[in-house]
């Protein structure tokens, strides 16, 4: 297991510069979350941007806020710093970095990352994974491993680390930032939106907890 740096806690308005071509601001550092005494934390290796209606030039038809605030998506609306917790065809709990200004939606999705501390509660977390690279390797992963969960768990301050539900959340941004950065299309994001049009996916070129491409729903006949 490689050796993190320290990594100091961000200014929320570190945060909202970290919105689409920012959002590398966020590989390389760290989330670390305590539930129920047992703390785990994740290198952040691969992240989505996101953003909602009215927001940036381009609509962006693959996000939770592209048609406005809703009861689900209101975290996405709130403050920068927060962790928007949706949860994943019914299974799965995923983690949103809010990076937009307070009413400007705006999110980063945790795609995946290296289990730094913790492993043996992430791994009983994670009973299915394989070997130590695939505890967060995915967002429905990561969520799991680090134990947040919807919707006991959206709107989170991981800034401040005020305690939610029994939990406390901690966003480090890294003192260094890593130097080979990829870009490209989100994953199993449906039609146009997960095209190279939105080149919104970013991780560490050749990290082996980076999760794998696949196209979604109807976006692989848009690309053509």
């Amino acid at each position: 297991m490689r050796q993190t740096r320290s990594v100091p806690s961000p200014r929320r308005a570190s945060l909202v510069r970290a919105r689409r071509w920012g959002a590398t601001l966020l590989l390389g550092g760290l989330l670390r979350v305590t539930v129920g005494g047992a703390t785990v934390a994740v290198r952040i290796t691969e992240v989505e941007a996101y953003h909602g209606q009215g927001t940036g030039l381009v609509p962006d038809p693959g996000s939770h806020a592209r048609s406005g605030p809703t009861a689900r998506n209101a975290t996405m609306w709130g403050e920068p710093g927060h962790l928007y917790v949706y949860l994943s065809h019914g299974i799965h709990s995923c983690v949103n970095v809010v990076s937009g200004p307070e009413g400007v939606a705006g999110g980063i999705l945790l795609r995946g990352g290296e289990v730094v501390e913790g492993a043996d509660d992430a791994a009983a977390r994670r009973p299915a994974a394989r070997s130590p690279r695939d505890l967060a390797r995915g967002p429905g992963r990561l969520g799991d491993a680090v134990g947040l969960r919807h919707p006991h768990h959206d709107g989170i301050d991981a800034v401040t680390g005020e305690e939610r539900a029994g939990a406390v959340a901690r966003l480090l941004l890294p003192t260094t930032p890593p130097v080979d950065v990829s870009t490209g299309p989100r994953v199993g994001v449906a039609g146009a939106a997960g095209t190279a049009a939105f080149p919104w996916r970013f991780w560490i070129t050749g990290d082996p907890t980076v999760s794998a491409f696949r196209w979604g729903r109807g976006a692989a006949e848009a690309a053509r």
